[in-house]
């Protein structure tokens, strides 16, 4: 895990992605269809706002136990492991801890950390969602979460690791695919997401950050966008609607576990 210190210096070089905002219109004008239903949620913007409670609380946490305002900038790594920090041994395989390969990806090491994942969910969340949907973005998001962290199991499976990232580079890889499927008219949007993949990588491999999970997330996506069928179809609306359904309960049901049991018993 990368230190605060590591993190800040590239975090400064990141000012200029705030343009993205500027560049999404203008990329939505090359891929929104009018046709497809407008949704009043946005997952992007409720992950965002379940993202910042967690840190909140988990901040709030330690600052009780009397570990000092520093731990907001580098959580100790046994504070992260008691809010859901993925280690596939001894935790999940040994004592059965299974909830944490999904509240690993709500867990985040210091405001930096969570800062730069959630910028980057601000600005691609929104791109993707608009096209698919709530129900299959969410689903994506959940299921990158999970294919990220089982390349974890292949790669270091005794390394703590935590972080929103898995599943975002899940959204690039999916929208690299899926928009390269639609079309000319959508490569712009391809070609946005492989620049931001190129990034996220290179600081990722400068910081010591975890690029298995990087890796497997943006597998994961890719498949994910390589047979979803495009548009919005009806025949598989009520499906998505299960599965984001099934993954909402089953999320905030790991959350809860993680509360009650945050060690092996």
């Amino acid at each position: 895990m990368a230190t605060a210190e590591n993190l800040i210096r590239p975090f400064a070089r990141l000012h200029w992605h705030w343009r993205v905002q500027r560049w999404k219109r203008t990329l939505s004008q090359y891929v929104s269809d009018p046709r497809l239903p407008y949704s009043p949620v946005c997952v992007s913007r409720i992950l965002i706002g379940i993202n910042l409670l967690w840190f909140f609380f988990m901040i709030l946490r330690a600052l009780a136990a009397g570990l000092g305002p520093g731990v907001a900038l580098n959580p100790p790594t046994g504070l992260l492991m008691y809010f859901g920090a993925q280690r596939w041994y001894p935790e999940v395989l040994n004592y059965h801890q299974w909830w944490r390969c999904l509240t690993y990806a709500y867990t985040h090491g210091g405001l930096i950390h969570l800062g730069f994942n959630m910028v980057v969910l601000y600005q691609v969340g929104p791109i993707v969602e608009d096209q698919v949907g709530p129900a299959r973005f969410f689903t994506l998001y959940t299921f990158t979460a999970l294919t990220a962290t089982l390349l974890g199991l292949l790669w270091h499976p005794m390394v703590p690791v935590v972080g929103a990232s898995g599943s975002l580079f899940g959204l690039i890889g999916f929208a690299a695919v899926y928009f390269h499927r639609l079309g000319n008219h959508a490569h712009t949007v391809r070609n946005f997401m492989l620049q931001w993949a190129a990034m996220a990588f290179i600081f990722g491999l400068m910081l010591g950050a975890d690029n298995a999970g990087h890796l497997g997330g943006a597998l994961g996506g890719a498949l994910f966008g390589l047979i979803l069928p495009l548009g919005r179809h009806k025949a598989t609306s009520n499906l998505f609607n299960s599965l984001a359904g099934l993954a909402g309960i089953v999320t905030m049901v790991c959350l809860l576990l993680q509360l009650v049991f945050p060690f092996p018993r």
